[in-house]
């Protein structure tokens, strides 16, 4: 079981890393997460959704997701309250101390759940969540040393370096601990290692003599793990930033080769000889932002720039705003008025640019969202920002679905997944954006400017990319244009892959993977925790 220090120490990057590295050794490997906490997530084959970091690790694994791997799903709401997800489907939402009193009733679905999956591995790597040492929640933890304990899974402790302090932190931890959760943990690995690897080399054996474990590796950052899908708001304002900083002049284009996920930069003229101009997308980046990994593709094209847009900041000049998904589309579209942005949108349209939204971005762009079940929280109804003529009835049950199609009025292909909650209709919606299985799907306003969709996943397809940027940015991305000819591959997924692979053989040349597999034991499981819970 891979535990951390704290949060984003890199324990899902690492289990994914792991996962595809044992996976090519021949090894059936299976990657768990006993409890959550992300508005990221992964629709499975079976109709249930989990944390996007565990469909990640199922990827590097080579199968399917499955609800299995991540049993216990907490999606925040606000910063006390969350839904509730239990084996893909939703049960409640409820209060952090509600939370804590229930977790009782959990742990037997959790460990079923794991022996569903230890059934068809030859190994299950099991990925902790937040700190191991949070003994403030240690009595019915599920989630570290609670289920480390009732399946007797040996520990290994995950520091991160970049932050500063691991040589406290990860000592630290041994001495709050009890002596029985310390004694599970049989090594640690310090992560994300910046610059000459050797100036640690004295730590990691001060770390080794006095607590006792094996050093297992020390990780040198890797770049390339900011193309794999960020699980949190946290880490997705980290990719934004490294694509920032990497930002390339226009007078650029991208090259990559089939061993590599590093791009090479080459300079892009209009035929003119003059630079490119690149496409300036304004991403809102809303408090309860879900699903962001929509972005992704778009970081990856060189003729996009990404300008991130917090509460707090104004609506840059830009060709093309983007209004990702939300777990509360109520409380966001209202945070999105308090901050001037929906005067500043209709300005922005007037000017001639584009706006898009995506799941919950698609809702806040109609004329009307309410929610009579008190779906988000209180019953209630708002006005939406008016730019589509659709409204929104947000309903008590979740529509999870994997879909493929094409945008329409084209043959491009376009596929993902459906996970919101609510009914659009309206007139614009016989102007669709998409066909998925054989359906109009989403809306296009009458001027054009405006269009939203349901479908995560929508930018994966190349093709359907440019051609969705081609409405904001012209000729520069349609077939032909100097954007649409960069060489990218057809999938943003192959990007994936490649960042996949990239990241199994670094981890192979600085983790003894050999002695992290020998700490392997088979799983026995503590009296009582595999009693059936009904109804948790």
């Amino acid at each position: 079981m891979v535990q951390g220090t704290g949060s984003s120490v890199g324990k899902s990057t690492l289990v994914a890393g792991l996962a595809r590295a044992f996976t090519r050794r021949g090894l059936r490997v299976r990657p768990f997460k006993p409890q959550n906490m992300s508005n990221n997530a992964a629709v499975t084959a079976d109709g249930g959704e989990i944390g996007r970091a565990q469909a990640l690790q199922a990827r590097a694994c080579g199968v399917r997701p499955t609800v299995d791997m991540n049993p216990v799903l907490l999606k925040p709401q606000g910063e006390t309250g969350a839904q509730l997800v239990v084996r893909g489907q939703v049960r409640h939402s409820l209060g952090a101390r509600d939370y804590q009193n229930r977790k009782d009733t959990l742990l037997p679905v959790v460990v079923e759940s794991f022996q569903t999956l230890a059934a068809q591995a030859d190994l299950v790597l099991v990925e902790g969540a937040g700190s191991a040492s949070e003994i403030n929640l240690r009595a019915r933890d599920i989630a570290n040393m609670g289920f480390a304990e009732a399946v007797n899974a040996p520990v290994v402790l995950v520091g991160d370096i970049d932050r500063g302090g691991v040589i406290a932190s990860l000592v630290g931890t041994q001495v709050v601990l009890s002596p029985q959760d310390a004694a599970r943990i049989k090594g640690f690995i310090v992560n994300k290692m910046r610059g000459d690897i050797s100036l640690f080399y004295e730590g990691m054996d001060f770390i080794a003599q006095r607590t006792g474990w094996a050093a297992l590796g020390l990780v040198p950052d890797l770049p390339a793990v900011r193309s794999l899908p960020a699980e949190d708001a946290a880490d997705l304002m980290s990719t934004l930033a490294a694509s920032q900083s990497a930002s390339r002049p226009s007078s650029q284009r991208v090259s990559q080769s089939a061993h590599s996920a590093a791009p090479v930069y080459i300079p892009v003229h209009n035929g003119d000889d003059k630079p490119a101009p690149r496409l300036r997308i304004a991403v809102i980046l809303l408090p309860m932002i879900a699903n962001f990994d929509d972005l992704d593709p778009l970081c990856s094209e060189p003729g996009v720039q990404i300008l991130p847009v917090q509460p707090g900041q104004s609506l840059p000049e830009c060709d093309l705003v983007l209004l990702p998904g939300s777990k509360a589309t109520l409380a966001d579209l209202a945070i999105f008025r308090a901050q001037g942005w929906a005067e500043a949108l209709k300005a922005h349209l007037a000017r001639g640019g584009h706006v898009m939204g995506l799941c919950g971005g698609y809702q806040m762009l109609g004329q009307r969202v309410a929610d009579p079940y008190g779906t988000e929280g209180a019953p209630d109804v708002a006005p939406g920002l008016g730019l589509l003529a659709v409204d929104t009835v947000l309903s008590s049950s979740k529509r999870l679905q994997e879909a493929s199609g094409h945008l329409a009025g084209t043959d491009l292909a376009v596929s993902g997944y459906e996970i919101h909650t609510g009914q659009t209709t309206g007139p614009d919606r016989a102007q669709p954006l998409l066909v998925l299985n054989g359906a109009g799907e989403g809306a296009i306003s009458a001027c054009g400017q405006a269009y939203g969709t349901y479908l995560h996943g929508v930018f994966d397809h190349r093709p359907a990319r440019m051609a969705l940027l081609a409405r904001a940015g012209g000729a520069a991305f349609r077939p032909g244009g100097c954007w649409y000819t960069a060489s990218l591959p057809e999938r943003h997924e192959d990007v994936v892959e490649q960042a996949l692979d990239r990241l199994a053989d670094h981890l192979e040349a600085h983790i003894s993977l050999d002695a992290l597999l020998a700490l392997a034991t088979v799983p026995s499981y503590a009296k009582n925790q595999t009693e059936q819970v009904v109804s948790p």
